[in-house]
């Protein structure tokens, strides 16, 4: 829907819109072209009353008119619905036969000399600049001689009122013309705005439909699909352990299947209500600490020994779901990471309550690897997701996060968070 343009009528007037002013113009033209045509004809009536010259006046004023309205009808319709002949195609032979019409109308009577005013109008809005102001300049002719032809006289005045009738008409076209151009211009700059904010509003709407998925996968890898593994891990073992005879271990490997499932039903839950948690409830160091030893019982079960230990640092500091949050999701995919990959024996969780920030460290001391060999994109089957999402989750909060390894020295990463200060803490 495009908006209507204006044209300012000076400082603190009310703007009006041009595609207003235009249709009246169009509309003013109409109405002159048929007022002078009725005016004509009464003329006419009154100086030759029942004579065959008045019928055949009649005849082609009739004519001129049906002509004339189905031209501007059929311009009307093409304008507003698309339909019928094209103007710019047909306008010059309509407007050839309404000037024709008219010169047999101005033989009959000088009456109809007044009809060439709107006709200059007409040339200069259908034809090119030198076509139209050659076709103005016959017509004035035109009506100085019908002056001469009908009363025999030549004076000073047939030729001067035509000519000031002409130079009025070029310079009102050539303003009309100007007004027509700029309601055109304004209109396809309007346009291209609205196609401009269209475009904006669906890149908009592109770019949140994306930061939403990648948001969802963040939460989903960092939560459920970390949970899986840990199922699938431990029902192998179980597996493993009834194969061998061994029912007590698979009891206990069983139990952390079953622990496993309920955490992330709980975590699903929470996804599915759109809350952020720090656990099954609790405080950040009380997560930590279930953590911890859930990664230990973890290990035990996979026949591994992976001591977990948790070390708190400084005076526990209110902090923000997000703040919790990000931290305990940076410990569990760290420790993830360990148990998987790092073949350590030891680890080591420090959480340390700073006086501007907080900082959570997670080492083992494990295989190590080079750190340059870190993906910068998650790989084709969907690994080296887990650090990048945790370093979104740390950007997003203003904080940092390194990490150092290096083969067969362990791993220590570090992420560093800073604290807002609230009233009441």
């Amino acid at each position: 829907m495009s908006t209507p343009n204006t044209v300012s009528r000076g400082s603190g007037a009310p703007a009006v819109p041009s595609g207003t002013v235009l249709r009246f113009l169009r509309v003013a033209l109409h109405v002159a072209f048929a007022g002078l045509l009725a005016l004509a004809l009464f003329q006419l009536t009154l100086d030759r009353p029942g004579t065959a010259l008045l019928a055949a006046a009649y005849t082609g004023s009739l004519l001129l008119a049906v002509v004339y309205l189905a031209g501007t009808v059929a311009e009307q319709r093409y304008a507003a619905q698309g339909l019928g002949p094209d103007p710019e195609r047909y306008g010059t032979g309509w407007l050839a036969l309404v000037t024709g019409l008219w010169l047999v109308l101005l033989v009959l009577s000088e009456d109809f000399a007044w009809l060439a005013f709107p006709l200059f109008f007409l040339a200069l809005h259908l034809l090119r600049t030198w076509p139209a102001l050659v076709a103005v300049g016959c017509m004035a002719a035109a009506v100085t001689v019908a002056r001469w032809a009908h009363t025999g006289m030549f004076t000073f005045a047939d030729v001067l009122g035509p000519l000031i009738g002409a130079l009025f008409a070029v310079v009102m076209g050539s303003a009309y013309s100007t007004l027509h151009a700029e309601s055109v211009r304004q209109q396809r700059a309007l346009e291209d705005l609205e196609r401009t904010r269209s475009e904006l509003a669906l890149s908009q709407h592109d770019a949140g439909v994306l930061a939403e998925r990648t948001r969802l996968a963040r939460e989903i890898h960092d939560t459920l699909a970390q949970g899986f593994s840990s199922i699938v891990l431990m029902s192998r073992a179980a597996g493993t352990a009834m194969d061998n005879g061994d029912t007590g271990l698979a009891r206990e490997r069983l139990a952390t299947v079953q622990e496993t499932a309920a955490q992330n039903l709980a975590e699903a839950r929470r996804f599915v209500r759109g809350l952020a948690a720090t656990g099954d409830g609790g405080s950040l160091t009380a997560g930590l600490e279930r953590l911890c030893a859930q990664v230990s019982r973890q290990a035990a079960s996979g026949g591994r020994v992976l001591e977990c230990t948790l070390r708190v640092d400084g005076e526990p500091r209110a902090m923000t779901e997000a703040e919790e949050t990000t931290l305990l999701r940076a410990a569990r995919a760290s420790l993830a990471n360990v148990l998987s990959h790092s073949r350590a024996s030891h680890a080591v969780v420090t959480l340390n309550f700073g006086d501007d920030a907080v900082t959570l460290d997670v080492f083992d001391d494990g295989a190590g690897f080079d750190p340059a060999l870190l993906p910068e994109v998650p790989r084709a089957d969907g690994s080296g997701f887990g650090l990048l999402s945790l370093r979104q989750r740390v950007d997003d909060l203003g904080g940092t996060l390194s990490v150092e390894s290096a083969p067969g020295e362990g791993t220590v990463v570090a992420i560093s968070l800073p604290l807002r200060r609230r009233s009441g803490t």
